[in-house]
């Protein structure tokens, strides 16, 4: 069976299981590059397209030529693409564990009439993971000291991938446990689907900021990736999710890759952990707006149960609670353009956590645990469902917004992403929910973004300027090899480094021009100026900003050596100009290009 949500008290079972599934998986070489080597990159795009032919052939071409069954070809047969193999393939690809330690881990169950008439039935009541009635008897017979047929074939129960990454701290890779696909069951997702590594998670995975803190909180672990990115700045870490069964999975990989770190809990949002405070909170919350309507899936791992876009709003108030002096909050979410009303506007009213803004009608329930004689989470009239309690500080914010899409593609994206297709009576009817919701609302757009929250530093001068940044880059990013989290603390460091500095400090300050910033010039043929200057920033937001002489000059001096204020007076001097102007004039775009990173104070190249 799968492990118990806290690692400390696996079953003794799992305890000895687990190791040899790891030392097979190692001794396989069960590798995001082997499985690429089997199929090559056309079946991985295929693979990214939910289409696993070209893979299969691929893997009937290599058995065809060894005249055998490679165990990393099994493992990918089953765990990727969702095929059944024979009892002793698996035997054969596993040899400590074996198909029987398998099965008693819950990743594999007997092919058989019964399981197949069960699955028939996983998807529409949102069990697609649960094996209460699984055949016992066959079972069984698989752990009856090998008595099993050979022959039999063996089903995924849940997919099993490797993945890899890069990050500040180097290159790594785990193999992460999740619920089977809609490509393996045939059908639309269940509601209490839990979800592997998807793009969401790869985004934030690549937002984190590297900085080593004490503690971290994941909030909506799902199946954990953000908790074992996280275990590698954080000294502890905890991990909270409703679903209990995707506390299992994240136990289980993290036990699986040898992460002891990690601390996994049950409970709504900031309910598990009230009273607690953390250097960093992490969340890929569900923050997919869905209708709170009859006859609307409601699936664990994308909507959370509340109205609009109240949900982010619901972590964005209570994270200031839990977050220590100078900690950090990072989170992906969706917001709600209304008519009349800015995104932003609304982003900024959720930074004072003393504001009661989430109307309790909004709240259903959903997104709280339903436990008998347990009283509802729903929030008393005129609370936040943050679970939280007790006055917190204004937070600094950093909001970017990345795309926007209106309601009729949102609502297209997303039931198609629940597993029901185009042209059919189901999706017709949703999409009229979903736009018949947003209209109540007068919801012309629904923004994405990335949203970074501070807690004040207790001890910040009230002069000190607050961290109040609301943009949007709406184009590609720069390149950054080992995610975007490293540009965001060099930008952060930046900020309160001039911030901390008045106009008068600043000009003796040293600054040096970033690696990867370039510059760019156009002419009008025949001219000696320029027409147009540009700087250009190759990683980072791959930011352009456009140039004067004055600026561009300014920039171009900025080696480390000369202050700013010197440099200012000398293009003073020879354009002609005031110096206390000129000065006065850069000085505010200086400060701009540090926040950017196109220039680097002299503390971030110590």
């Amino acid at each position: 069976m799968i492990p118990a949500p806290n690692p400390a008290a696996l079953p003794a079972q799992s305890l000895v299981l687990i190791p040899l599934l790891r030392a097979d998986l190692e001794a396989a070489h069960y590798s995001v590059a082997t499985l690429s080597g089997l199929w090559g990159p056309e079946a991985d795009a295929a693979l990214r397209r939910n289409q696993r032919v070209p893979a299969l052939r691929a893997l009937a071409t290599l058995r065809g030529r060894l005249g055998r069954d490679e165990p990393s070809a099994t493992l990918a047969q089953l765990f990727v693409l969702g095929l059944p193999v024979t009892y002793g393939a698996l035997s054969m690809a596993l040899p400590s564990l074996g198909a029987a330690g398998a099965v008693a881990l819950g990743l594999v169950a007997l092919v058989g009439d019964h399981d197949e008439h069960r699955d028939e039935h996983r998807g529409e009541h949102g069990d697609e993971h649960r094996d209460e009635h699984r055949d016992d008897d066959n079972a069984a017979d698989l752990l009856d000291n090998g008595s099993a047929d050979e022959n039999a074939l063996l089903r995924p129960l849940v997919e099993l991938r490797p993945y890899s990454f890069v990050d500040a701290h180097g290159a790594g890779s785990w193999w992460i446990a999740s619920d089977l696909g809609e490509l393996v069951l045939g059908h639309a997702l269940g509601e209490s689907h839990v979800l592997g590594v998807g793009g969401a998670s790869l985004t934030l995975s690549g937002l984190l900021l590297p900085n080593p803190v004490d503690t971290a909180l994941d909030l909506g672990t799902g199946c954990g990736i953000q908790a074992l990115h996280a275990s590698r700045h954080a000294r502890r870490v905890v991990a909270t999710d409703i679903s209990e069964r995707a506390l299992e999975l994240a136990a289980l990989n993290a036990a699986l890759n040898g992460v002891t770190t990690i601390e996994f809990r049950l409970g709504s949002l900031f309910e598990p952990v009230a009273g607690e405070r953390f250097d960093h909170i992490i969340s890929n919350p569900p923050f997919v707006i869905t209708p709170r309507a009859e006859g609307v899936p409601s699936y664990e791992y994308r909507d959370g149960g509340l109205v609009g876009d109240a949900l982010v709003e619901s972590v964005v108030r209570g994270a200031a609670a839990h977050l220590t002096p100078t900690g950090v909050a990072q989170l992906l979410g969706n917001w709600e353009y209304r008519a009349g009303q800015d995104a932003f506007d609304r982003l900024a009213d959720w930074l004072t956590p003393a504001a009661a803004s989430v109307d309790p009608n909004q709240f259903d329930g959903d997104f709280a645990e339903k436990t008998p004689g347990k009283p509802s989470s729903a929030p008393a009239e005129g609370e936040s469902p943050s679970n939280s309690s007790g006055s917190a500080p204004a937070l600094d914010a950093w909001i970017i917004e990345r795309e926007v899409q209106s309601p009729e593609f949102y609502a297209e994206t997303w039931i198609r992403d629940g597993g029901t297709r185009p042209g059919t009576a189901d999706f017709d009817r949703l999409y009229d929910a979903w736009l018949d919701d947003f209209a109540a609302r007068g919801v012309t757009q629904v923004g994405f973004g990335y949203l970074l929250l501070r807690r004040p530093d207790t001890a910040r001068p009230a002069a000190v300027p607050r961290l109040r940044r609301l943009e949007r880059l709406h184009g590609g990013l720069g390149h950054n090899p080992d995610g975007i989290g490293s540009h965001l603390a060099a930008c952060l460091a930046a900020h309160d480094w001039h911030a901390a500095l008045t106009d008068d400090d600043l000009v003796y300050a040293t600054l040096t021009v970033a690696s990867d910033v370039t510059e760019e010039r156009h002419f009008w043929p025949g001219q000696e100026d320029p027409t147009l200057l540009t700087l250009h920033q190759g990683s980072g937001f791959g930011r352009s900003v456009s140039l004067d002489t004055a600026l561009a000059a300014l920039v171009g001096a900025c080696d480390g050596e000369l202050a700013v204020g010197a440099i200012a007076g000398a293009l003073a001097e020879l354009l002609e100009v005031s110096e206390r102007d000129l000065t006065a004039e850069l000085l505010p775009r200086v400060r701009e290009l540090v926040d950017d990173g196109f220039l680097l104070p002299p503390e971030l190249l110590a």
